[in-house]
């Protein structure tokens, strides 16, 4: 998911939208209350997700953006890193990518040359436009007027908010301009469902479905729109819910469901200047592009009927990093060659006590390239940040309007204070000494690690 707050399911919280095959799908599996990602923005975020590291150790520390006359958008995921695709496919794996990549959008940093069989999908967020030196397929389907010259004098910079021109591709061409967004999230559950239905039986396979919504701008199809208590985004939500029952059901019905391990989570917290068409982060503290908890901590549910137990919560710090190192360890599938971060965290999916490794993990909160903040157990120790909150949210797809503010160096325990309300640090110098040192330990080494940021030069 995009941009989905840790309240916007009914079994997190939410009164306004219904979710049932979500929440049966946590009712059979595992729900987690304390899961996050490695960064509070979309490019950073889906890099760690996908290759174990924290982006900044592969220089991908902010959201990419197509190439316009003010930016080069050169830059991607570095051809020697290894996603969990590249890694599944070495084992035997199909492996098959819907929806958003956001990576780099130049052939080199697309899906299909990072370990992806097939994909089909937006190769960034779907606020941004094309960008003029993207292939177009022989049949692409040029909707509102569009022309193949018109698309060589866009400016990708100049986002097109109003009439949402994003480019949609299957595999490394594009099939569709502007794609029709209010058929996105059927299309891709339609390829996923496909892709589901030709491979099972024949091999082991790896379905990364990444949906569009709920980033702005959000639509939903005719079937949905209206349907919901929470307005165009309860129903944008309510038709993921659908996509999540129609992979259930097709597995289901292989005869494959009880095999098969499904993750269901967003990239960050909601994103919310957008008021009405942005989510909640319920009790937590900030959203999309903060430090604090609303920006990182993010629903998450696991299924795998052959392992991981029923109906149960898991409270443990789990990371999105975490995932693919697990995968590897379910799998027989090798490590990747180069040091990530993530870890095994398979023993809690079973439900078993990791406490001598969970309590004692540091796990870094970044904002942009700067390393901002350090949890350790229930502590979570930051330092002096310039941060923006909503004083004026928007409505129907407009932004609204933000202030900044400075926040002094603080400590937070999150077991006893989850928003971030009560700053306890003149009553915890150790804890403070401690956390402080091994952020700015961390920071050096990273600085140190730090691999390069692929570049594609014409």
């Amino acid at each position: 998911m995009d941009d989905m707050g840790y309240e916007d399911l009914s079994c997190y919280g939410s009164e306004t939208i219904f979710t049932p095959n979500i929440d049966k799908l946590a009712a059979n599996g595992m729900r987690f209350t304390d899961f996050h990602v490695a960064a509070s923005v979309c490019t950073p975020s889906r890099t760690a997700l996908l290759t174990g590291c924290y982006p900044h150790r592969l220089g991908l520390p902010k959201v990419l953006f197509p190439e316009g006359k003010n930016n080069p958008g050169n830059t991607g995921l570095h051809p020697d890193e290894q996603t969990i695709a590249e890694l599944l496919k070495v084992t035997g794996y199909a492996t098959s990518m819907a929806g958003k990549w956001h990576l780099g959008d130049k052939k080199m940093f697309l899906p299909t040359q990072h370990g992806f069989d097939q994909y089909f999908g937006v190769p960034y967020s779907n606020d941004m436009t094309i960008a003029p030196d993207m292939v177009l397929a022989e049949n692409i389907l040029l909707r509102n007027g569009v022309t193949r010259e018109m698309i060589q004098q866009f400016d990708a910079v100049k986002m097109d908010y109003k009439n949402h021109q994003t480019p949609l591709m299957k595999n490394n061409e594009v099939v569709e301009f502007p794609a029709d967004q209010t058929t996105l999230t059927k299309r891709y559950t339609e390829y996923s469902v496909d892709f589901i239905n030709d491979q099972a039986g024949k091999s082991p396979f790896f379905l990364y479905l990444a949906h569009t919504m709920p980033h702005i701008p959000i639509f939903a199809s005719k079937d949905f729109l209206g349907k919901s208590k929470g307005g165009v985004y309860g129903d944008v939500i309510e038709e993921v819910d659908w996509s999540v029952g129609e992979i259930i059901k097709a597995l289901k019905k292989k005869g494959v469901f009880n095999n098969t391990l499904i993750i269901f989570t967003s990239d960050n917290g909601p994103w919310l200047s957008y008021g009405n068409h942005g989510g909640t982060a319920g009790k937590l503290r900030g959203g999309k592009f903060d430090v604090f908890e609303g920006g990182f901590r993010v629903p998450c549910i696991m299924s795998f009927p052959k392992a991981i137990p029923k109906g149960k919560v898991n409270n443990d710090l789990i990371t999105s990093m975490d995932i693919v190192p697990t995968l590897c360890q379910m799998t027989g599938t090798p490590l990747p060659a180069k040091k990530i971060d993530g870890i095994n965290v398979l023993p809690s999916l079973k439900g078993k006590k990791m406490n001598k490794t969970l309590d004692t993990r540091y796990f870094y909160y970044f904002s942009d390239e700067k390393l901002s903040a350090v949890r350790k157990g229930h502590w979570k120790y930051m330092i002096p940040i310039k941060y923006r909150t909503v004083t004026s949210a928007g409505k129907d797809g407009r932004n609204g309007k933000t202030e900044a503010f400075q926040q002094s160096e603080a400590l937070y325990h999150l077991g006893k204070d989850i928003s971030e309300s009560t700053n306890v640090i003149k009553e915890h110098p150790e804890i403070t000494n401690e956390l402080r040192q091994a952020l700015e330990a961390f920071d050096q080494t990273l600085k140190k690690e730090a691999r390069p940021v692929g570049v594609a030069i014409k």
